[in-house]
């Protein structure tokens, strides 16, 4: 990492600003898989280092397909710099990943956590990205950015082939301006050709900023959903993990409180909820008095949680900005 960050720092001169650039671990978090997030966090800990060494610029945490590498890498990052950090998803014409989380929550709980800029890239090209960029408007209160294919790859003769041509490629620059898109750049099958019609298109382009369309809503997300919440909502019932747990979550999801309420009161209780929270289909609020409890449970939760509790407002602030925590 350091090396290539240096390459890139000279190759650059003071003629741009380089990025480091953080990708996919190929590794699922615990329920799904054996990865803890301090692990995650750990590994993309160590490319940090290098690439602080080589002094890059900002930080681009690209073509993410799960939340929870998201989230490590930009907690990573965070824990050793406050330069500008760039974080982009992957996802399909209707802003899924291959793992099946949305677009749109993945961008509520990554700006939630301080990300600078959220985006989209790869997997497909620029005009079936506009769909997501049209629903990610109403929630993105940073710029947005676009960095699709040039098409869609094909497959013709063993070689991956793109067939869209850079003046194609940049005709959807409008469009994604009208919705909010303010950073731009190419990724597979895209060459300096399509970044010059790119730069020219974009040039000509007033940029317009997101407008998020849900004042006075608090907006929480699972993993794979957004929910508006009114400010005055009660946490409803409140949940304990023990006997019948299971039971009591399939119970509250058809509920009508806004959200589930649990209550945490051991690391074995944190433990509990992690092996069941993909069986929550809505937000999460955490009912908690213990801070590292709560915070091992926003650790494990890829999602943006509310929080019912009396810890003092020093605890509270140090989630709110790590976690996104809703307080």
């Amino acid at each position: 990492n350091e090396e290539l960050a240096l390459l890139s720092k000279e190759a650059a001169a003071d003629h741009a600003l380089v990025a480091g650039d953080l990708a996919p671990t190929g590794l699922f978090a615990v329920p799904l898989g054996d990865a803890t997030f301090d692990e995650l966090v750990e590994i993309y800990s160590e490319q940090i280092v290098g690439l602080e060494r080589a002094g890059v610029d900002l930080y681009v945490i690209e073509t993410m397909m799960t939340v929870s590498d998201a989230r490590a890498a930009l907690t990573a990052v965070r824990n050793r710099t406050d330069k500008p950090v760039i974080v982009s998803f992957t996802c399909d014409e209707n802003g899924k990943t291959i793992t099946g989380s949305d677009a749109e929550a993945a961008l509520v709980i990554l700006q939630s956590m301080g990300a600078s800029a959220f985006g989209l890239n790869c997997s497909v090209g620029p005009e079936d990205l506009i769909p997501a960029f049209r629903r990610l408007r109403r929630y993105a209160r940073i710029p947005l950015a676009a960095k699709p294919n040039a098409g869609k790859p094909e497959y013709v003769d063993g070689k991956t082939v793109y067939r869209c041509e850079p003046e194609q490629f940049a005709a959807c620059v409008p469009e994604y301006a009208a919705n909010g898109v303010q950073l731009y750049g190419g990724c597979c099958g895209t060459d300096a050709r399509f970044i010059r019609v790119l730069r020219d298109a974009v040039r000509k382009e007033k940029m317009v900023p997101p407008d998020p369309q849900c004042a006075g809503k608090l907006i929480c997300a699972t993993e794979k959903h957004v929910f508006e919440v009114d400010p005055a909502a009660s946490c409803g019932r409140v949940l304990e993990p023990g006997a019948g747990f299971s039971d009591a979550l399939e119970k509250e999801n058809v509920s009508p409180d806004p959200f589930i309420s649990v209550r945490l009161r051991t690391p074995e209780d944190a433990e509990l909820l992690t092996d069941e929270i993909y069986a929550l289909e809505k937000p999460l609020c955490i009912v908690c008095d213990d801070p590292d409890v709560l915070e091992r449970m926003l650790k494990a939760y890829n999602g943006r949680a509310l929080y019912e509790g009396s810890l003092p407002e020093e605890i509270l602030s140090r989630m709110r900005d790590r976690y996104g925590l809703i307080t």
